[in-house]
Protein backbone atom coordinates (compact mmCIF):
# COMPACT_ATOMS: atom_id res chain seq x y z
CA UNK A 1 0.00 0.00 0.00
CA UNK A 2 0.95 3.59 -0.28
CA UNK A 3 0.21 6.24 2.12
CA UNK A 4 0.06 9.85 2.31
CA UNK A 5 0.54 11.65 5.77
CA UNK A 6 -0.80 15.20 5.39
CA UNK A 7 0.28 17.16 8.84
CA UNK A 8 0.42 20.80 10.06
CA UNK A 9 3.59 21.00 12.23
CA UNK A 10 6.75 19.06 11.79
CA UNK A 11 6.11 16.93 14.89
CA UNK A 12 2.59 16.22 14.07
CA UNK A 13 3.15 13.66 11.42
CA UNK A 14 5.08 11.42 14.57
CA UNK A 15 2.92 12.76 17.31
CA UNK A 16 -0.35 11.44 15.90
CA UNK A 17 0.91 8.22 13.93
CA UNK A 18 4.99 7.79 14.14
CA UNK A 19 4.35 4.08 15.57
CA UNK A 20 1.84 3.33 12.73
CA UNK A 21 4.02 4.59 10.06
CA UNK A 22 7.05 2.92 11.53
CA UNK A 23 4.69 -0.01 11.21
CA UNK A 24 3.82 0.48 7.76
CA UNK A 25 7.16 1.20 6.05
CA UNK A 26 8.81 -2.39 7.83
CA UNK A 27 5.71 -4.11 6.78
CA UNK A 28 6.88 -3.32 3.06
CA UNK A 29 4.39 -0.43 2.38
CA UNK A 30 5.55 3.20 0.67
CA UNK A 31 4.93 6.37 2.89
CA UNK A 32 4.82 9.82 1.89
CA UNK A 33 4.81 12.95 4.19
CA UNK A 34 3.90 16.69 3.74
CA UNK A 35 3.75 18.72 6.50
CA UNK A 36 2.32 22.20 5.31
CA UNK A 37 2.42 24.97 7.65
CA UNK A 38 6.54 25.63 8.95
CA UNK A 39 6.57 26.36 12.61
CA UNK A 40 8.19 28.85 15.09
CA UNK A 41 7.23 32.09 13.10
CA UNK A 42 3.64 31.93 16.10
CA UNK A 43 6.01 32.53 18.57
CA UNK A 44 6.06 36.09 17.32
CA UNK A 45 3.74 39.22 17.28
CA UNK A 46 4.51 39.11 13.49
CA UNK A 47 5.52 36.37 11.18
CA UNK A 48 9.39 37.16 10.78
CA UNK A 49 10.90 33.85 8.73
CA UNK A 50 14.24 35.88 8.79
CA UNK A 51 14.24 35.58 12.83
CA UNK A 52 13.10 32.44 12.94
CA UNK A 53 15.13 31.57 10.30
CA UNK A 54 17.36 28.80 12.91
CA UNK A 55 14.54 27.38 14.55
CA UNK A 56 13.09 26.88 10.99
CA UNK A 57 15.92 25.20 9.51
CA UNK A 58 16.12 22.51 12.93
CA UNK A 59 12.58 21.85 12.49
CA UNK A 60 13.07 20.82 8.95
CA UNK A 61 16.25 18.78 10.14
CA UNK A 62 14.66 17.14 12.95
CA UNK A 63 11.66 16.32 10.79
CA UNK A 64 13.94 14.44 8.00
CA UNK A 65 15.76 12.38 10.85
CA UNK A 66 12.55 11.76 12.52
CA UNK A 67 11.47 10.43 8.92
CA UNK A 68 14.93 8.53 8.68
CA UNK A 69 14.28 6.56 12.16
CA UNK A 70 10.52 5.68 10.79
CA UNK A 71 11.36 4.93 7.25
CA UNK A 72 9.58 7.36 5.40
CA UNK A 73 10.55 7.30 1.73
CA UNK A 74 9.90 11.20 0.86
CA UNK A 75 9.41 14.32 3.15
CA UNK A 76 8.13 17.54 1.58
CA UNK A 77 7.90 21.08 2.92
CA UNK A 78 5.03 23.37 1.59
CA UNK A 79 6.22 26.41 4.10
CA UNK A 80 2.72 28.11 4.76
CA UNK A 81 2.39 30.26 7.63
CA UNK A 82 2.48 28.86 11.71
CA UNK A 83 -0.86 28.90 13.20
CA UNK A 84 -1.57 31.70 10.37
CA UNK A 85 -3.66 29.76 8.01
CA UNK A 86 -6.93 31.08 8.38
CA UNK A 87 -5.06 33.63 6.40
CA UNK A 88 -4.33 31.72 3.72
CA UNK A 89 -7.35 31.43 0.95
CA UNK A 90 -8.15 27.46 1.44
CA UNK A 91 -8.00 27.13 -2.57
CA UNK A 92 -4.41 27.57 -2.25
CA UNK A 93 -3.99 24.82 1.04
CA UNK A 94 -6.23 22.59 -1.54
CA UNK A 95 -4.50 22.94 -4.92
CA UNK A 96 -0.80 21.14 -3.85
CA UNK A 97 -2.20 18.34 -1.79
CA UNK A 98 -3.95 17.88 -5.09
CA UNK A 99 -0.91 17.71 -6.55
CA UNK A 100 1.02 15.74 -4.20
CA UNK A 101 -2.19 13.08 -4.35
CA UNK A 102 -2.06 12.88 -8.21
CA UNK A 103 1.99 12.46 -8.08
CA UNK A 104 1.98 9.54 -5.64
CA UNK A 105 -0.98 7.60 -6.06
CA UNK A 106 -2.04 7.03 -2.33
CA UNK A 107 -4.30 4.07 -1.04
CA UNK A 108 -4.75 5.48 1.78
CA UNK A 109 -4.66 9.26 3.33
CA UNK A 110 -4.21 10.21 6.98
CA UNK A 111 -4.70 13.77 8.56
CA UNK A 112 -5.62 15.95 11.05
CA UNK A 113 -9.06 15.61 13.39
CA UNK A 114 -11.17 18.34 12.37
CA UNK A 115 -11.87 19.07 15.58
CA UNK A 116 -8.89 19.96 16.99
CA UNK A 117 -8.04 22.83 19.04
CA UNK A 118 -5.32 24.33 16.29
CA UNK A 119 -6.68 26.24 13.58
CA UNK A 120 -4.33 24.75 11.10
CA UNK A 121 -5.45 21.62 11.67
CA UNK A 122 -8.81 22.70 11.70
CA UNK A 123 -7.95 24.08 8.10
CA UNK A 124 -5.73 21.14 6.85
CA UNK A 125 -8.66 18.41 7.74
CA UNK A 126 -10.87 20.49 5.56
CA UNK A 127 -8.49 20.80 2.70
CA UNK A 128 -7.66 17.44 2.70
CA UNK A 129 -10.92 16.06 2.36
CA UNK A 130 -11.85 18.58 -0.33
CA UNK A 131 -8.57 17.05 -1.99
CA UNK A 132 -9.93 13.51 -1.65
CA UNK A 133 -13.65 14.58 -3.03
CA UNK A 134 -15.40 10.94 -4.15
CA UNK A 135 -14.32 11.20 -8.32
CA UNK A 136 -14.45 7.96 -10.76
CA UNK A 137 -10.88 5.85 -10.31
CA UNK A 138 -9.97 8.12 -7.27
CA UNK A 139 -6.67 6.79 -5.89
CA UNK A 140 -7.62 7.16 -2.51
CA UNK A 141 -9.72 4.74 -0.67
CA UNK A 142 -9.22 4.92 2.85
CA UNK A 143 -9.41 8.16 4.46
CA UNK A 144 -8.28 8.45 8.54
CA UNK A 145 -7.85 10.90 11.22
CA UNK A 146 -5.34 10.77 14.32
CA UNK A 147 -4.80 12.32 17.64
CA UNK A 148 -2.69 15.17 18.68
CA UNK A 149 -1.63 15.55 22.21
CA UNK A 150 -1.60 19.16 23.21
CA UNK A 151 -4.94 19.31 20.46
CA UNK A 152 -7.12 17.19 20.22
CA UNK A 153 -7.05 16.77 23.67
CA UNK A 154 -7.14 20.53 24.45
CA UNK A 155 -10.57 21.18 22.70
CA UNK A 156 -13.69 21.57 24.75
CA UNK A 157 -15.27 18.39 23.49
CA UNK A 158 -18.52 18.11 22.35
CA UNK A 159 -20.87 15.78 20.22
CA UNK A 160 -19.77 17.71 17.22
CA UNK A 161 -15.64 18.12 17.46
CA UNK A 162 -15.25 14.93 20.15
CA UNK A 163 -12.52 12.38 18.98
CA UNK A 164 -14.06 9.10 18.22
CA UNK A 165 -11.68 6.76 17.24
CA UNK A 166 -12.79 3.46 15.58
CA UNK A 167 -9.33 2.31 13.90
CA UNK A 168 -6.59 0.79 15.92
CA UNK A 169 -2.66 0.09 14.85
CA UNK A 170 -1.61 -2.35 17.37
CA UNK A 171 2.09 -0.79 17.76
CA UNK A 172 3.34 -2.70 20.43
CA UNK A 173 6.45 -3.68 18.36
CA UNK A 174 6.70 -0.20 16.97
CA UNK A 175 6.26 2.75 19.97
CA UNK A 176 10.39 2.48 20.20
CA UNK A 177 11.01 4.16 16.92
CA UNK A 178 7.95 6.82 17.63
CA UNK A 179 9.50 8.02 20.87
CA UNK A 180 12.96 7.60 19.28
CA UNK A 181 11.65 10.40 16.41
CA UNK A 182 10.03 12.32 19.10
CA UNK A 183 13.80 13.10 20.24
CA UNK A 184 14.53 14.53 17.04
CA UNK A 185 12.51 16.95 17.89
CA UNK A 186 13.55 18.30 21.44
CA UNK A 187 12.37 21.80 21.05
CA UNK A 188 9.02 20.70 20.46
CA UNK A 189 8.52 18.32 23.44
CA UNK A 190 7.79 19.16 27.02
CA UNK A 191 8.38 17.42 30.18
CA UNK A 192 6.05 15.47 32.17
CA UNK A 193 2.94 16.76 32.76
CA UNK A 194 2.77 18.32 30.11
CA UNK A 195 0.24 16.87 27.38
CA UNK A 196 3.59 16.97 24.58
CA UNK A 197 5.77 15.19 26.78
CA UNK A 198 7.37 11.70 26.10
CA UNK A 199 5.57 10.00 29.32
CA UNK A 200 2.65 11.28 28.06
CA UNK A 201 2.90 9.84 24.79
CA UNK A 202 4.09 6.56 26.02
CA UNK A 203 0.81 6.70 28.53
CA UNK A 204 -1.88 7.45 25.39
CA UNK A 205 -0.57 4.65 23.58
CA UNK A 206 -0.76 2.74 26.64
CA UNK A 207 -4.48 3.52 26.90
CA UNK A 208 -5.56 3.17 23.80
CA UNK A 209 -3.88 -0.39 23.30
CA UNK A 210 -5.97 -1.18 26.65
CA UNK A 211 -9.41 -0.13 24.87
CA UNK A 212 -8.71 -3.06 22.69
CA UNK A 213 -6.95 -5.07 24.76
CA UNK A 214 -3.08 -4.60 23.51
CA UNK A 215 -0.08 -3.51 25.00
CA UNK A 216 0.06 -0.17 22.43
CA UNK A 217 -2.07 1.58 19.95
CA UNK A 218 -2.60 4.10 17.98
CA UNK A 219 -5.95 5.15 17.93
CA UNK A 220 -7.58 6.79 14.12
CA UNK A 221 -10.73 7.85 13.03
CA UNK A 222 -11.98 6.09 9.94
CA UNK A 223 -13.35 8.50 7.93
CA UNK A 224 -14.25 6.81 4.04
CA UNK A 225 -13.26 3.45 3.39
CA UNK A 226 -13.80 1.88 0.01
CA UNK A 227 -13.10 -1.86 -0.05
Amino acid sequence: MKYLIVAAHPDDEVLGCGASISKWTQMGNEVHIIIVAEGATSRDFRRDQAKRKNDLNKLNQSAQNASKIMGVKSLNFLGFPDNRMDSVNLLDVIKPIENYIFDYQPDCLVTHHYGDLNIDHQIIHKAVITACRPQPNFCVKRIMSFEVPSSTDYQISNHVNSFYPNWYEDVSDFMKFKLSALNEYDSEMRQWPHSRSLENVEYLARNRGSNVGIAFAEAFSLLRFIN
